[in-house]
């Protein structure tokens, strides 16, 4: 049977889908790109109400692409929202992510009859799921270790789409960085629902998963995903730059730098530590890079507080940031908040966000300039290679020579837009 696959959010979700792929090829069946397919696979976010409606628009449009084709659709939209999933006629197996594992089975024994299977996650679940030993062909592979969240920020609905927070144990991580190795990928980046809780309730943190991949030969980097700031310590920090293939970037998430916004929000710090830990991973990461997500327009945010958070986002200056307008979710606390923002205010707190962080960006870029950086080329053509250096900066070099997949010193000679240029050096 030849399989197609939809993959809506994030890495966590790309993750999985790698690994439903290999499962499948596993047992003789075929996966492309193009459709029509036999059967196709739609693995869903539901991150804010736009990704449910996303969901429904790709359903829908492969449903009719695909007129005799098996229909999955699987991942969080189904898990957090059941009841409206099963509503979804263009859907002929419709499985949870809790229990995904399942969906190779169903299709097994489909016979034309609607498949509905949405079991809730529970709070002594243990961490389950496929392992994956390739990634859609890149030279750096997303390896999921955790999942769940049990933080429940009044604005998310994804611990009710992922459940508590499992950790995958050590021993299966190192086995899985090894077949990753051996199929010639040269940087991990170690990716969750909640990354920063790995371990959690156990004896091991997120160091030892890091410092596990470390010790996988092959792996030249090892990096991680988006980091909550309250959960990482000094004494993380300090054996994080023990491992030399850790690689110096951040994501630690801030959503807004006011405490007040903060404390609606749910988020377990406040605007000074956060600042404090940025501090704190500059003094031991040299030329580490901070990037982060931030939140406008949350309820109640004044205008007041909207310019707490613009002038902590001015003083810490990111070398990127994501940033986007509230968006109200059914479910969630945040929804039912009084004082909800217009639109409009929301989209011109947005703008203003934005300009202020491109400008921290370029001059993080204009601070690599004349740095000589180690680069892992992704890509590459007759003219430019472009890679990226420990720090996660963008760097494209003209050459004739395919880097791809290969580890260059570059001189940065200078910066554009969000990357920078340079020269392959001796």
């Amino acid at each position: 049977m030849n399989f197609h696959f939809k993959t809506l959010g994030c890495k966590v979700n790309q993750y999985e889908t790698q690994a439903l792929k290999e499962a499948l090829i596993g047992i003789g069946h075929t996966t492309f790109q193009d459709i029509p397919a036999d059967a196709v696979i739609i693995n869903s976010c539901t991150v804010t109400a736009q990704s449910d409606r996303k969901t429904r628009q790709t359903l829908r449009r492969i449903r009719e692409e695909n007129k005799n084709a098996i229909i999955i659709l699987t991942g969080c939209m189904v898990q957090a929202f059941p009841e409206k999933a099963n509503l979804l006629g263009e859907a002929d197996i419709i499985i949870g992510n809790r229990d995904a594992s399942k969906i190779i089975d169903a299709i097994i024994k489909y016979d034309n009859n609607k498949i509905f299977d949405v079991s809730s996650h529970l709070k002594n679940d243990k961490y389950t799921g496929l392992n994956i030993s390739n990634f859609s062909e890149r030279t750096r592979a997303f390896l999921k270790i955790e999942d769940g969240c049990n933080r429940f920020c009044s604005y998310c609905i994804i611990p009710k789409a992922r459940g508590f927070v499992r950790s995958k144990p050590l021993d299966v991580i190192k086995n899985e960085t090894e077949n990753l190795a051996k199929n010639g990928y040269r940087e991990i980046v170690l990716v969750g629902i909640n990354l920063s809780a790995y371990g959690l309730n156990t004896e091991y943190n997120i160091c030892d998963a890091v410092e596990t991949v470390c010790s996988v030969g092959g792996i030249k980097r090892v990096r991680l995903g988006s980091l909550e700031p309250d959960h990482m310590t000094d004494s993380m920090f300090l054996r994080l730059s023990k491992q030399q293939k850790f690689c110096p970037q951040f994501h630690l998430s801030l959503q807004s730098g006011c405490d007040e916004t903060l404390k609606r929000m749910n988020r377990h710090y406040d605007s000074d530590f956060y600042s404090d830990t940025v501090s704190r991973i500059r003094k031991v990461f040299i030329n580490s890079s901070i990037t982060t997500d931030i939140m406008v327009g949350f309820p109640g945010e004044t205008d007041e507080e909207f310019q707490n958070s613009v002038d902590l986002v001015k003083r810490i200056g990111f070398a990127r940031a994501h940033i986007f307008p509230y968006s109200r979710r059914k479910g969630t606390v945040a929804d039912s908040l009084n004082n909800q923002i217009q639109n409009s205010v929301k989209q011109q707190r947005a703008k203003i966000m934005s300009d202020i962080s491109k400008q921290s960006e370029k001059e993080f870029l204009s601070s690599q300039v004349g740095t000589v950086q180690d680069v892992l080329f992704e890509t590459g053509n007759s003219d430019v290679a472009e890679g990226y250096t420990p720090n996660y900066t963008r760097v494209l070099v003209k050459t004739k020579i395919n880097l791809t997949g290969k580890i260059m010193p570059v001189k940065i000679t200078d910066f554009k837009d969000d990357f920078c240029t340079g020269e392959l050096s001796e």
